[in-house]
């Protein structure tokens, strides 16, 4: 499984270093999760995914009607390097509505209670079913999860874990064996307590949340998980899954307060640029000339 994690990691690796102030990629261990893509296909994708999206845009410039559009698109009258040419200059400018027209649908297992609490506070745009505590039964082992900080610390440290997750398996399953009802039972569970979901979310909604759960600032489980869903994307279109980055990609720079420090090197923090700004504008004044200034 080892092996399978790492091969997929490499078209998502963001950082490596061995500045400690810097995050490891989680991409480096098996975590135990596996985000599947089950649909669409690449041949769907191929087909209608970049059609579908260059009508949109193209519909809002056109007098020809959108299944006109479609129809030139997806027969190739209309070449498909122009579609993919004005989908990204239309993403770029920011104007989200043409990609929430298509899909993604993942099968996710094996993140823990901690990551789908984070995950679930995405709403817009995207759709959520999950594995239910009340009606599946869990036993020791692999239903949790240990953080590799509490795996790699001391040992007394670390068997006071274990002992903590399995006393509460152990709870969990001796309520059961009394008669307590599984929805009250699992009151007992760990945040460490694996689950599975079913996620579908529009391609901008996927967009958004890769911006911010591939950023180094973002939790080393979740952040895990985004790397593998930009995998799939990528499977099935490297043009699509270009678009899953962290946010300072396409904005150039870094807006994390916890990264004031600029220790993490991907773009420049906001702070660098615009106290970049401030010296080039105060030298300008000194000189007796304008910055220019965008129309």
């Amino acid at each position: 499984m080892t092996a399978e994690l790492d091969s997929q990691a490499k078209p998502t690796s963001i950082l490596s270093s061995a500045d400690p102030k810097i995050p490891l990629n989680p991409g480096r261990r098996d975590l135990g999760m596996r985000a599947t893509l089950v649909f669409p296909t690449r041949e769907i994708v191929e087909r209608y995914y970049v059609p579908l999206i260059y009508t949109a845009c193209r519909t809002c410039y056109s007098e020809l009607a959108p299944d006109d559009i479609f129809e030139r698109a997806v027969d190739g009258r209309i070449a498909p390097g122009k579609q993919r040419e004005l989908i990204s200059r239309v993403i770029e400018s920011g104007h989200g509505s043409t990609i929430e027209h298509v899909v993604f649908t993942f099968a996710i297992t094996g993140v823990s209670r901690t990551l789908s609490h984070q995950l679930v506070r995405h709403r817009a745009g995207v759709a959520f079913d999950q594995q239910s505590q009340r009606y599946v039964s869990f036993k020791k082992g692999a239903s949790t999860m240990m953080p590799q900080t509490i795996a790699e610390a001391d040992p007394a440290l670390r068997e006071r874990y274990e002992e903590q997750i399995d006393g509460a398996l152990e709870t969990y399953g001796a309520l059961l064996e009394a008669g307590i009802p599984g929805e009250d039972a699992r009151f007992v569970f760990p945040n460490a307590s694996r689950t599975n979901l079913v996620m579908t979310a529009n391609l901008r909604a996927l967009i958004h949340m890769s911006g911010l759960r591939l950023c180094t600032m973002a939790q080393w489980e979740i952040r895990r998980l985004f790397q593998l869903i930009r995998h799939e994307v990528f499977g099935v279109s490297p043009f699509l899954g270009s678009f899953l980055a962290p946010k300072c990609v396409p904005l150039g720079y870094c807006d994390e307060f916890n990264n004031r420090d600029g220790h993490c090197p991907i773009r420049p923090h906001k702070d660098e640029v615009l106290g970049a700004w401030a010296e080039k504008k105060a030298a300008a004044k000194t000189a007796g000339r304008d910055l220019p200034v965008a129309d």
